[in-house]
């Protein structure tokens, strides 16, 4: 075969690499409980059908315009070339071999002319970028990487292979049929197992209520700091993003620099619980800084929050300055976006009747269920989660990578309808941040009242929780408020350990009204963020004392070793 040079076994680890790289720079947050229903995607397309009725010069135009970029395809003359960013035209044969060149350069030119025709149309803004969205997602399924013989890879594999590479692609198939909802596999499930390879951190549970599991974690260092730490995670995933393996676990770094960590760890509701909503939750977290104060003798600890526990967060913390309580001494807010943003794809779908049918679908079946929002965050980004695995699981016949922050991420949650309705609201109507739109256990919520310190976290190329989403959420407290913005997406934001190589984020002390301005004037630091994390924590931490040799108190005795059950509940 001479459609490229590289063997498939040279290539074989760099691309299970890539895969990971590509899903991990945003997975799964807030912006899925909107949903993305079909009937607005057809609508996209109808608008554009009735852009070519209505400006048929336009047509014209643009099929001329494509048929003199196709002949110049044809006679090899076309300057036609994929951004650099796009690693399905990777493999050497699309520029080194004349037909996949030709077939590469046609594909271009047909998907520019649709986008273009898109872009001169007289439809309006967000019509037009729902539009964009639309035709991406016909343009993307129809890419020729997705075939056998449009694929070099794949097609060098089979003859290296002598088609073994198809059986398995077909085992893999029928098997995505059978236990993944008909979507290609992101990760080998098998590889990991949740207090086997992951959730490793030694600890307890030292505190249980309907709701959540207190974990309370071993000190590894002789004396600790006396302000303990309470991690909040997001409702829609489990805990162990905290602690997700040796080497990558916030929860073992924090605890490595002598900081009391304690973390929460969720209950996956089934439909019983459908009227949990925010004051549940919020009520479930006093219980659980009541247990922390009880534990360590602190009167108050340093909280963090991430993605939607950062709005749970945010609530209990409004709720405690309106009441006076001042048991959040600190806070730090990762990858938290409390209210409505215009960027980020779903934005565009956000609509009264969207919101309305979201709700009233979690109502009836008494849970947003979290496969769901999985499978509708992969049609939001179609190359990295559906087109790729479906290259490699069926095409190459490849198992999916195993990688531990994608087992994580499909270890799917649900979330109980009353707390996805009232998520959708402070979406939609800002009611968080917005002062006295919203009350929580009785309490109306200001927080420019939340004067402690606090931290927030953001990253790049997050597409689920954006940078200047977070920014805008940051300036809704009052108090003092720093913020670090990752080159990372939404969860290497977190996920951004010392060892990582290409680690880099910015800072600026002044938080001015201008999120643009603000990363102008912001100066790079090279490495994870972490260590400044840490840093910032410690010294709000307090002084120090000698290391606890026993977990728990006289009144809260150690329930079970962690990560405990709830985690490991279907």
């Amino acid at each position: 075969m001479s459609a490229g040079k590289a063997s498939t076994s040279e290539t074989a680890a760099t691309g299970q690499i890539d895969l990971a790289e590509q899903a991990t720079d945003g997975l799964l947050g807030p912006n899925p409980f909107v949903g993305l229903r079909a009937e607005d995607v057809v609508t996209s397309f109808r608008a554009i059908g009735e852009q070519a009725i209505q400006h048929p010069m336009l047509v014209v135009e643009q099929e001329a315009a494509l048929i003199r970029e196709l002949i110049a395809v044809m006679a090899g003359q076309s300057e036609l070339a994929p951004p650099k960013v796009d690693k399905r035209f990777g493999d050497q044969a699309w520029q080194e071999n004349p037909f996949y060149r030709m077939v590469l350069q046609g594909y271009l030119a047909w998907t520019n002319a649709l986008q273009q025709f898109v872009d001169r149309s007289a439809l309006d803004d967000r019509t037009k970028s729902r539009a964009r969205f639309a035709v991406s997602l016909m343009t993307d399924a129809l890419a020729p990487t997705n075939t056998l013989f449009g694929n070099p890879a794949a097609l060098r594999k089979t003859w290296e292979d002598r088609g073994q590479n198809l059986v398995n692609g077909f085992k893999n198939l029928v098997d995505d049929i059978n236990s993944n909802g008909g979507l290609p596999s992101q990760v080998d499930k098998k590889a990991f197992a949740v207090g086997g390879n992951l959730a490793l951190s030694p600890g307890k549970v030292v505190f249980r209520n309907p709701i959540l599991e207190l974990i309370q974690y071993s000190p590894t260092t002789d004396t600790v700091y006396e302000r303990p730490h309470l991690i909040v995670p997001p409702e829609i995933n489990k805990f162990y993003v905290f602690d997700l393996s040796p080497g990558k676990s916030m929860v073992e770094y924090m605890v490595a620099h002598g900081l009391q960590m304690f973390a929460v760890s969720w209950r996956n509701p089934t439909a019983e619980h459908r009227n949990w909503g925010m004051d549940a939750y919020v009520a479930a977290l006093r219980e659980a800084i009541a247990a922390v104060r009880d534990i360590t003798g602190s009167p108050d600890l340093i909280v963090h929050a991430a993605c939607s526990g950062a709005m749970t967060a945010a609530a209990l913390a409004g709720h405690l300055a309106a009441s006076g309580d001042t048991s959040i001494h600190a806070m730090v807010m990762m990858v938290a976006v409390l209210g409505q943003t215009s960027d980020g794809t779903l934005s565009l779908f956000a609509t009264d009747e969207t919101t309305a049918a979201a709700k009233l679908k979690s109502q009836t079946a008494g849970v947003l269920d979290g496969m769901e929002m999985n499978r509708i965050f992969a049609w939001l980004r179609p190359n990295d989660l559906v087109w790729n695995y479906w290259v490699n699981n069926y095409l190459l016949g490849n198992a999916p990578p195993a990688f531990d922050i994608l087992y994580w991420s499909n270890d799917a949650t649900r979330l109980p309808a009353a707390l996805h309705s009232e998520i959708l609201d402070m979406f939609t109507d800002n009611r968080l941040v917005r002062p006295g739109a919203m009350k929580v256990l009785g309490n109306p919520i200001d927080l420019s009242k939340v004067t402690c310190d606090k931290m927030f976290v953001a990253g790049t190329t997050d597409h689920i929780t954006p940078w200047k989403g977070v920014y805008d959420s940051a300036r809704a407290f009052g108090g003092k408020t720093d913020f670090i913005l990752s080159s990372s997406g939404h969860i290497q934001s977190l996920i951004n350990p010392p060892s990582s190589k290409k680690a880099k984020y910015f800072l600026n002390p002044q938080l001015g009204p201008s999120a643009d301005d603000w990363l102008r004037l912001a100066t790079t630091e090279s490495g994870s963020w972490w260590s400044l994390w840490q840093t910032w924590s410690s010294e709000r931490s307090g002084g120090k004392r000698e290391a606890p040799t026993t977990l728990g108190s006289e009144r809260l005795k150690p329930i079970g070793p962690a990560p405990g059950s709830y985690v490991l509940e279907p």
